[in-house]
């Protein structure tokens, strides 16, 4: 039921998942859905641990925790990519189940491992899975506008950006050639390791 509303949403937005829509992809009456949903925010809730599952189920902690880390920042990363309707839809949700609580233990783990104990700990975390959760729901996003729009906005790095006027914008001016050449993959590349760099730093203190 839950691969359904996932194939649903992946091949036609978020909005086209209803109780309806996925009663008629199950070829049955919408109400059976109701028997397993009281409301479409279970619905989402479950939608949000298929994701989680597929982000965290095959991670085994590595003997280093920067690894870890970045290993599961790039796993949820591409759960979110492969089904960018559904993380737009549930990026900001607490799920409560075995596959979050697994990811959390991951990250923790690695933070412990790191030096970072007690409340840090529990502040780095929930900082953690903010951005890069954050980060993966902006990726997804993106993803889902049409594809003019989306074409638009890239080409803004090399044409509008390169245009600006040096005068009233001298910082922005002494960087802009560089701006079309950094891609998606190196800004999640840098913001991970921005945020693992700091928990180290702090961890040495």
């Amino acid at each position: 039921m839950i691969d359904a509303a996932v194939a649903i949403m992946d091949s036609d937005g978020a909005d086209a998942l209803t109780f309806r829509s996925l009663g008629r992809a199950l070829d049955v009456d919408h109400t059976a859905v109701l028997r397993h949903f009281r409301n479409k925010n279970d619905l989402l809730l479950a939608l949000a641990d298929r994701l989680l599952r597929e982000a965290v189920s095959a991670i085994e902690p590595s003997n280093d925790w920067r690894e870890t880390l970045r290993v599961l920042g790039h796993s949820v990363r591409n759960a979110c990519r492969t089904h960018p309707h559904v993380a737009v839809a549930v990026a900001g949700r607490t799920v409560r189940s075995e596959a979050e609580f697994a990811g959390a233990d991951l990250v923790i783990g690695a933070l412990l491992s790191a030096g970072i104990e007690g409340a840090e700990a529990a502040s780095y975390y929930r900082a953690l899975v903010d951005v890069a959760l954050s980060y993966a729901a902006l990726e997804a996003a993106i993803a889902t506008l049409p594809a003019d729009d989306l074409a638009a906005d890239r080409l803004a790095w090399s044409r509008e950006y390169q245009s600006v006027d040096p005068d009233r914008f001298p910082n922005l001016a002494s960087v802009a050639e560089h701006l079309p050449d950094v891609d998606d993959q190196d800004q999640f590349e840098v913001a991970l390791g921005l945020f693992i760099d700091a928990i180290e730093v702090r961890a040495s203190r």
